[in-house]
This record gives C-alpha cells, sequence and structure tokens, in this order.
C-alpha cells in the first residue's frame, strides 16, 4: 500500500488509491564549493525549491564513455541539457531495496524535485560526489559508500542497517534522458542490489510516496504508465524492460548476473 508524505508548505499530499497515513520529516541540506570546469550556462534557480537548489552545488564525478574519472563539476552542471548536449557525463547509481518477503521497494519522487518530478521510480537513484571516500573505485566501494549516504538522506535507513558490504554491484547502464527544456540526465549508472528488512523514514522533500510491491503489481505501475496515466523515470523504464524481472527471480543468486567489465548501452 503507498504511504503518502506530505512536504513542509507543499499543500495536499499525493493521495493515490490506497494511500494511508502521512509523516513530515524534518531535513537539512548543504552544498559543496561550486568549482565549473568550463563555461556554463546561467540558469534561473529563484522558482526551484531552495532545498534541492542546495543540492545543486554538490560536486559529481565527471568521466567519459568508458566511465574513467576526467574530472568534476556540479550537480547543477551535470544536470542542464545544454551541458549534456556537449557530451557531460557523469557517475550515478540506482539502488533496489528489497525485503526478506521478496518485494521491492518503490519511491514516487517529490513534486520538488527538480530532475522528474512526480516519478515513480525504483527504491534510490543518486551520484557518487567527488571526494575521497566516494572516489574509491576498487570493487565499487565508493559507489556503494554513496548508496549508503543517500539510502539515509532520503528514506532515512539508518547507516548501520545497510552498510557498503551489504550492497551487492551488479552491472552499469549508459543513457540518457531530458526530463524537460532545461533539465536532463546523463549518466553511467551503477545497478546496486539490496536484500534486508529495513526501517524507513523518508524525507517529504526527496519522496512523494512508498510502497514495497510484488512482481504483479509493478508490471501493473508499468502497464498504468504505457497508458500514460502515470510517470516512471526513464532509468527505472530501461531497467524494468530489460533485466530487473530476471534479476528478481535469483535474488538468492545474483552471482552469475555479476558484470563488472560492461558497461550497457541503453
Amino acid at each position: 500500500m503507498w504511504r503518502a508524505l506530505r512536504r513542509a508548505g507543499s499543500g495536499a499530499s499525493w493521495s493515490g488509491p490506497g494511500v494511508r497515513g502521512e509523516r513530515r520529516v524534518p531535513s537539512a541540506r548543504t552544498g559543496n564549493r561550486v568549482c565549473a570546469t568550463i563555461t556554463m550556462p546561467e540558469v534561473n534557480t529563484d522558482q526551484l525549491d531552495e532545498q534541492q537548489v542546495q543540492l545543486l552545488a554538490e560536486m559529481c564525478i565527471l568521466i567519459d564513455e568508458n566511465d574513467n574519472k576526467i574530472g568534476a563539476d556540479t550537480k547543477k552542471n551535470c544536470h542542464l541539457n545544454e551541458n549534456i548536449d556537449k557530451g557531460l557525463l557523469h557517475r550515478a547509481f540506482s539502488v533496489f531495496l528489497f525485503n526478506t518477503e521478496n518485494k521491492l521497494l518503490l519511491q514516487q519522487r517529490s513534486n520538488a524535485k527538480i530532475t522528474f518530478p512526480d516519478c515513480f521510480t525504483n527504491t534510490c537513484c543518486s551520484h557518487p560526489l567527488s571526494h575521497p571516500q566516494e572516489l574509491e573505485e576498487n570493487n565499487a566501494i565508493g559507489v556503494r559508500r554513496a548508496a549508503q549516504r543517500r539510502l539515509k538522506a532520503e528514506l532515512g535507513i539508518p547507516m548501520e542497517q545497510v552498510t557498503p558490504e551489504e550492497i551487492s554491484y551488479l552491472t552499469r547502464i549508459h543513457y540518457k534522458a531530458k526530463s524537460d527544456g532545461i533539465w536532463g540526465e546523463h549518466e553511467i549508472d551503477y545497478i546496486l542490489f539490496v536484500q534486508k528488512d529495513v526501517t524507513l523514514n523518508p524525507d517529504p522533500n526527496e519522496i512523494q510516496s512508498y510502497c514495497y510491491v510484488t512482481q504483479k503489481e509493478l508490471k501493473q505501475l508499468l502497464d498504468k504508465a504505457a497508458r500514460n496515466e502515470v510517470k516512471i523515470t526513464p532509468w527505472f523504464k530501461l531497467i524494468a524492460e530489460t533485466f530487473l524481472f530476471k534479476w528478481w527471480d535469483n535474488l538468492s543468486n545474483l552471482n552469475k548476473f555479476v558484470e563488472h567489465e560492461k558497461i550497457h548501452r541503453m
């Protein structure tokens, strides 16, 4: 059953069928130093959510098409279509968290999000940052540390409940998608799996609603998206249509799907 959250100052929360329960969750964020690597376009962010604008100063990891680090730039610059069209590419991850009943935790992105607001998606999607702990590449440990950080930030999962060692890195996908005329995504996305029962306390500035779903329920959601009744994120759509159900059927034997040397071009 979908559980809705209400964001301060956001008015009524999403009220899809069968939703119950509302909580306001406080959250604080701080941005990092802005350091553009090339001349970047100016974009007015005055009408955007203040908390999400602060996050635009975070420094993402710039990479080439083979996922080799080539620099760093702000989250803002990495997500402007004008820069994406020039080839700007950054490192990202997508977490798929299952409980011990083999149900997948989905979220609906807050309407405060700058890219793909209101869209349904997998458990957690974000970026490792350009600092030593998250730049470390051996067995994607830096990316897995970033995933632990964002599971806490978005979903309120205590850090000790999901450690980097409990997060399985399967493979990578390379995709590009526009959110609107200004913002978009161009990422090499690390696919991360976790199976564990966890405590949830989501941040309503990040997440509008959330739910554990069965395979059947996810297929129903995908069918609704195909009929334009709901919106899903493009990376989640790509993963769901190509790999997800095969992996889901083999949660106890994911090793045979590990492809650390491959980047799937989507």
